[in-house]
């Protein structure tokens, strides 16, 4: 048996962010690209509504998420900050501001690290602020060797959202964080990767292959193995070591008997690709 190649689309109820399955790949794609793709209320719905689809569709071995129109995401709408009397405005009281945003967090970047399948941001130009947020919050990162990221938010006053200190904390150290973010300086690609922002930087004529290969390869990977993998590091990096050797122990046996890992031994002596059901 293949990776499911089933394809559908998801309504999402907003023009501006698009959900679509193939051979296994859900991409989700904002597409607001007039503005860079920056974020409105609509569209932070929508992905949370989407990667809420993504985790639960046994289809789905591989979530990407992207921007149309040569960005990825400019973060938040700064023209309809300045026009609407601040980030911090609103018609709901301050502490339902604060609430809402939090449930938004939890439905976007935090479901983007936390859910049992690899998540792959796509950075097809651009990625600013809240936008930069969400790529880190991505599994893996893959980006034109022309984009440009910034954390962005000391330009406009902010002090950042959508987890972007934490990821990049995680990344690259505090100090070198708080450079990130109180500069907000322009990082090229070349030293994008020197930092570990991304995995990998492609020229343009070889990005949409590189990719597409990429989230292939992911989505025909163990997905049973994937979900245990990913929880072993992630708790490893707020874990200590003894519980995350308890917790490998166990994920490792549970492994151990797996379809996909008794096949994956006899491809091996057999010396053809083992095919993962995820079961």
């Amino acid at each position: 048996m293949t990776p499911p190649t089933m394809s559908g689309q998801f309504e999402t109820g907003t023009e501006h962010l698009h959900y679509r399955v193939d051979d296994g790949v859900a991409v989700i794609t904002m597409d607001r690209p007039e503005r860079r793709n920056a974020l409105t209320t609509e569209m932070l719905t929508a992905l949370g509504a989407s990667l809420a689809v993504a985790e639960t569709d046994e289809a789905v071995r591989c979530v990407v998420l992207t921007g149309a129109g040569g960005a990825f995401c400019a973060g938040g709408d700064v023209k309809g900050f300045a026009a609407g009397g601040g980030a911090g405005s609103g018609s709901s009281s301050w502490d339902a501001g604060v609430h809402t945003q939090r449930l938004s967090h939890r439905d976007t970047s935090a479901r983007l690290f936390e859910m049992p399948k690899p998540t792959l941001a796509v950075l097809p130009g651009p990625a600013a602020g809240a936008g930069l947020s969400l790529a880190l919050a991505c599994d893996l990162r893959i980006a034109v060797d022309t984009a440009i990221v910034t954390t962005a938010f000391a330009k406009v006053g902010l002090a950042g959202d959508y987890g972007g200190t934490w990821f990049l904390t995680q990344l690259v150290g505090p100090a070198r964080a708080k450079e990130l973010y109180f500069l907000s300086e322009r990082i090229d690609m070349a030293t994008a990767l020197e930092l570990g922002i991304v995995n990998r930087a492609v020229p343009a004529e070889d990005f949409e292959s590189a990719w597409r290969s990429l989230a292939a390869a992911l989505a025909a990977g163990p997905p049973i193995a994937y979900r245990y993998m990913k929880e072993n590091i992630n708790r490893s990096v707020d874990g200590d070591l003894r519980t995350v050797l308890d917790l490998e122990s166990t994920h490792h046996r549970h492994t151990g008997t797996t379809h996909d890992h008794l096949d994956a031994s006899q491809a091996f002596v057999e010396k053809r690709p083992p095919v993962f059901e995820g079961r």
